[in-house]
């Protein structure tokens, strides 16, 4: 595919601008309802012109969300087991056990950031923020892993956080058992591909997540953890259709994972508003040229009618 008109109606026209080189080209037309035709070849003389796209399929992307499904359900089974054991520290009273195993349950959380989209409303509950709630960080319908981090950083005692620890855990639960029968759209993935680490550039990066533990850094290499998983299930269609493309990608990601190991020292992540200027600055940077070469992941892996 060299270029592309989506909804197009009927008696209607549009320009549609490709640059090719020379070569023999048709045109495909997909309609909504009825077969597809294709046109006779046209040669045409030129330079060198633009890359081609080769069409993805939902078939093509069929084996990857097989593939990252049995990812996301491993995950929430570790996450269903995780929330129980922070639940059982906060009813005995073990406040500093819960502080440590209640970033390890959410890093697990962070990790499957690619089906966030699938959760349904199963997202808000286990990681909703208290942004736009009237009562804040104090509202009843604040719940999940930020409002379990904000008493236990916070001086709430076990007896305030006991409600919303086993809420947690039996969302987390709820999770898990709906999953399987949830739909999960084929093409949210090379979406994701690129959507996880703005989120966390937008988000985890600036402090906006924080509720007192300072691990934004730590959500930000789950977040990575979880890209990185993505990309894996992904290569096949990628190296085919981009080979230069994963190469640079692998080389960013590692520099990133350099710069967040380096702010996790004996056990500790350096909080983001400790952070000192030229660190931030090279985390941010990493980041922002991670996502700058993502970016065209969506458009090589879009599911097309031409296919």
């Amino acid at each position: 595919v060299y270029g592309e008109i989506e909804g197009l109606a009927p008696g209607t026209t549009r320009d549609l601008v490709a640059t090719v080189a020379g070569g023999s080209y048709a045109w495909r037309c997909v309609p909504t309802d009825g077969k597809a035709v294709t046109s006779k070849a046209v040669r045409v003389a030129g330079a060198a012109g633009s890359t081609a796209v080769v069409p993805v399929s939902e078939r093509d992307l069929a084996a990857p969300l097989k593939a990252y499904r049995a990812y996301v359900d491993r995950g929430l089974a570790t996450l269903v087991r995780l929330t129980r054991r922070l639940d059982d520290d906060i009813r005995s009273g073990h406040l500093d056990t819960a502080r440590t195993d209640w970033l390890t349950a959410h890093r697990t959380y962070a990790s499957l950031g690619a089906a966030y989209g699938t959760f349904e409303d199963f997202d808000q509950k286990i990681n909703g923020r208290p942004d736009g709630l009237p009562g804040g960080v104090h509202d009843k319908d604040f719940t999940g892993f930020h409002r379990v981090e904000y008493g236990l950083w916070h001086g709430q005692s076990a007896a305030q956080l006991k409600g919303p620890a086993q809420q947690l855990a039996d969302n987390a639960d709820g999770l898990r058992k709906a999953f399987p029968h949830q739909d999960f759209d084929p093409s949210d993935l090379p979406l994701r591909a690129h959507e996880i680490l703005e989120n966390t550039l937008q988000f985890e990066l600036t402090g906006d997540t924080d509720q007192g533990s300072g691990t934004g850094l730590a959500t930000a290499d789950a977040n990575l953890a979880g890209t990185r998983e993505l990309l894996t299930v992904l290569r096949p269609l990628l190296t085919t259709r981009a080979p230069h493309l994963l190469p640079t990608v692998d080389a960013d990601i590692a520099r990133l994972q350099a710069l967040l190991d380096s702010e996790h020292r004996a056990g500790r992540w350096t909080p983001v508003a400790r952070l000192d200027r030229t660190a931030k600055a090279r985390i941010d940077g990493a980041t922002g040229q991670l996502l700058e070469d993502l970016s065209p992941v969506p458009d090589l892996l879009e599911i097309r009618k031409s296919a």
